[in-house]
């Protein structure tokens, strides 16, 4: 049955939709041997180059994977700053590439996601799925009623309103003060420009959930650890995307590696 080369591609694991269109855009992809163009129909049996290199036709096993992004790291595969990558603490593939669910900026730490299905991640960002971001945030000082209550309200934003979906008081002493919030989109940076617009300091910010699939306290900072069957299928259902075969299990275990050496960092605790 045929399909859309880029979601054909997508679910092969080579990459997100977007980055798939632009290598066809760029003249990077053949089918049958000729240049392919955006909106190309292809299915098992046609031969598709990416970039020189052929793509086999059946869809591999895919893996998911929730990591702890310490700060300090950006989500992009490379940086003329030299700074270090999410993608060099993740484990090596062989055919697929590894596509993240959203972002997190550079001093922003807690979950992101990571999948070789690039057809999932790319319904799980789609604003249509409004799914649910939580995020631990350390303030400075008290934040009085009314700047709590005008967050959920609404605040205008240089692109547009936005709002917190829920605002939860966490506690605190002193000068900090903890609150956990919830947004249903991927605005750049939304949380700390929220806050921010109401005249409050944020000193800490973590993503504790995504969708379905919570951070935990068990995965440490700069750790992955591969997602479980039912979380799996919970990222599916929350994105209306009907699930592939189950999860592979991935070998026996492997002795994490050191930060900054591309060696694979595995969860703690693994059976």
């Amino acid at each position: 049955m045929a399909e859309r080369l880029q979601k054909f591609l997508a679910a092969r694991g080579l990459g997100s939709r977007r980055e798939i269109e632009g290598w066809i855009e760029r003249g990077e992809v053949r089918v049958n041997g000729r240049v392919a163009q955006l909106g190309d129909q292809v299915g098992p049996d046609d031969t598709i180059h990416v970039r020189g290199r052929p793509v086999r036709s059946a869809a591999p096993a895919h893996r998911w994977l929730a990591y702890h992004k310490p700060e300090g790291e950006i989500c992009s595969r490379s940086d003329p700053e030299g700074r270090s990558s999410v993608f060099a603490a993740l484990p090596r593939l062989r055919g697929q590439r590894w596509v993240s669910v959203g972002r997190l900026d550079l001093n922003t730490s807690g979950l992101l996601l990571f999948t070789t299905d690039g057809g999932l991640a790319h319904a799980l960002m789609h604003p249509s799925r409004g799914l649910v971001r939580e995020y631990a945030v350390r303030v400075l000082g008290e934040v009085p009623e009314s700047v709590q209550q005008s967050l959920l309200k609404g605040l205008e934003l240089e692109d547009g309103p936005a709002r917190f979906e829920s605002l939860l008081d966490a506690g605190g002493e002193g000068a900090n003060h903890w609150f956990h919030v919830t947004v249903s989109e991927g605005r750049n940076r939304l949380v700390r420009r929220l806050w921010d617009a109401a005249g409050v300091t944020v000193s800490r910010l973590i993503r504790i959930r995504y969708g379905p699939v919570e951070l935990g306290r068990g995965l440490k900072t700069g750790r992955f650890r591969d997602l479980e069957p039912a979380e799996v299928r919970a990222l599916y259902a929350a994105a209306d995307v009907p699930p592939p075969r189950p999860p592979r299990k991935p070998g026996g275990p492997r002795r994490p590696g050191r930060p900054g050496t591309g060696a694979a960092r595995g969860r703690q605790g693994r059976r």
